[in-house]
């Protein structure tokens, strides 16, 4: 039973093709815009977007998807991880509408600033799910190696070639499928 003096309010909604349709256009246009910043700009600003928004102390819903976006700014400096070409082009194509502070609700607005870097944040984690699920297993596996039975696992880099090579099969598998994510309607194929 919930404290009656903190309440909590569940707000579901799905988005249609046509809201779909809508954010597809924002990640075009931030793809496009992606064309005159280079990869650190766009990391530096996903970082100060995330600071800022935290900073804000928005809904612990906003907080919960900012978070998403940790592993994705990781797996592209993770020198371990070595993300290169088509693979680290698709996570910089997400990550660049987080680096653009002109979005679609101002960040400013207190209580609902955060409320469409959300959404857009569930999408793109949806869309980049087998790069998000590879890139978890490689981090596991590499602080499994710290542990007193590493000598019996395999080294970090074949686990990269596998895990990435598994990723890059899911993410195959979703674009068959015609899916952006689990739920999400057919966009995989934005990034």
């Amino acid at each position: 039973m919930s404290n009656p003096s903190s309440p909590t309010l569940k707000v579901e909604f799905e988005l249609s093709e046509t809201d779909l349709a809508f954010f597809r256009d924002r990640l075009d246009k931030a793809r496009a815009d992606r064309a005159d910043l280079d990869e650190s700009r766009i990391t530096a600003g996903v970082a100060d977007m995330m600071s800022k928004a935290l900073a804000a102390n928005p809904p612990e819903f906003v907080k919960s998807r900012l978070n998403q976006l940790g592993p994705l700014v990781g797996m592209l400096d993770d020198a371990d991880w070595k993300l290169e070409g088509e693979d680290r082009e698709r996570v910089l194509n997400a990550l660049a509408y987080f680096a653009d502070p002109e979005d679609l609700i101002p960040d400013s607005t207190p209580g609902i600033g955060y409320i469409d870097d959300a959404i857009m944040i569930e999408l793109v984690a949806a869309g980049l799910a087998p790069e998000l699920e590879a890139y978890a297993e490689f981090v596991a596996h590499r602080e499994d190696l710290k542990s007193p039975e590493a000598a019996e696992m395999p080294p970090l880099e074949d686990v990269r070639k596998v895990m990435q090579n598994r990723m890059r099969r899911r993410r195959g598998r979703a674009k068959a499928g015609g899916t952006w994510g689990h739920s999400t309607g057919a966009v995989h194929h934005y990034f």
